[in-house]
């Protein structure tokens, strides 16, 4: 069984005193994959890594990491990983080059210098390598800090939020290589503020609320959970209801009217509703439309239900900080 995982964990717990960070925490991640790790903030996000990492000793449940035991065997899980926290672990005062070197002759890496060269060309840091990196931009420095966590070719690649802040370029060189290490099978656990980065790389999401994880995944079955989103927007304002009407009946679910922009939507489950059956649904009811729109659900729409009916399941309380107890 732990041979099909890269992460497996069962129960796992962490306080910080009366704060229950994480609280019987459950995740099965399978080797080569990418899963994403999605929630609010304060849902113990930051938290679950830093124990699946070894910066933290859980306080109950147990976990395996690239097939070692997270307790018992955490010199081979930390040999075994690689990590990109939210801030970049570089020293400024040296190049790009030499913080590579120094990385590699920590971890005893045959050939440092080769080594360097080797990521610092494939991260488009050639060019600026013996530059100080107190001069490089906050996107070369976080590809130079995922540069760094990959000194070693890890078999698990934590990465806590290692896009924020960063433009649209620096952002799609990261997630090239994220690809490219699942490709190489590295085994990525991704948490991450950006529903469209775990859409497109991710193959699994745990949505983990209060210290726990709630849902788990695919994109495409989180995205099925609320179906399409259909709108029109009419020509004469005084056909709107009559258009809630036809949507309604449509779609079986409650109209959301847009008075502004004379336009009315609703969300549906029912795949066969396509754009050219709703164009005539309208017609023949004799609503006349400006605009007319039958998309899938985006995960930023996902994401936003379900943590609305997480939050509405709550009895305890607000929600723990993990953030702010560590």
């Amino acid at each position: 069984m732990t041979t099909t995982y890269a992460v497996l964990s069962e129960g796992l717990e962490k306080r910080f005193g009366q704060v229950r960070a994480v609280r019987g925490l459950d995740l099965a991640v399978a080797r080569g994959t990418v899963c994403g790790i999605l929630g609010p903030n304060g849902a113990g996000k930051t938290t679950a890594v830093r124990l699946l990492t070894t910066l933290l000793r859980p306080d109950a449940g147990s976990a395996r990491i690239a097939g070692h035991d997270l307790v018992r065997q955490a010199a081979a899980v930390r040999r075994s990983i690689g990590v990109t926290g939210q801030y970049a672990s570089v020293d400024g005062d040296l190049t790009g080059r030499e913080n590579l070197r120094l990385f590699a002759r920590l971890h005893r890496v045959r050939g440092p210098a080769q080594r360097a060269g080797e990521l610092l060309d494939r991260f488009g840091l050639a060019e600026a390598a013996d530059r100080p990196v107190s001069t490089y931009s906050g996107g070369m420095r976080r590809r130079l800090d995922l540069a760094a966590s990959l000194v070693r070719r890890p078999e698990v690649l934590f990465l806590d939020e290692p896009t924020t802040g960063l433009d649209p370029a620096s952002r799609n060189r990261i997630w090239d290589a994220v690809r490219e290490l699942k490709a190489q099978g590295t085994t990525v656990l991704l948490t991450t503020q950006y529903l469209e980065e775990a859409d497109r790389l991710a193959d699994d999401i745990a949505l983990v609320d209060r210290g726990r994880v709630a849902r788990t995944g695919s994109p495409a079955r989180f995205k099925a959970l609320i179906g399409a989103h259909v709108e029109v927007v009419v020509a004469d304002a005084d056909v709107l209801t009559g258009a809630a009407d036809v949507l309604g009946r449509l779609t079986g679910g409650r109209p959301a009217f847009d008075r502004e922009r004379s336009a009315v939507g609703a969300v549906t489950g029912d795949p066969a509703l396509t754009l050219p059956r709703l164009v005539r649904e309208m017609d023949a009811a004799g609503v006349p439309l400006l605009d007319a729109s039958v998309r899938p659900p985006t995960l930023d729409d996902v994401f936003l239900r379900l943590t609305e009916d997480l939050a509405g399941d709550r009895t305890d309380g607000p929600a723990d900080d993990e953030e702010r107890a560590a």
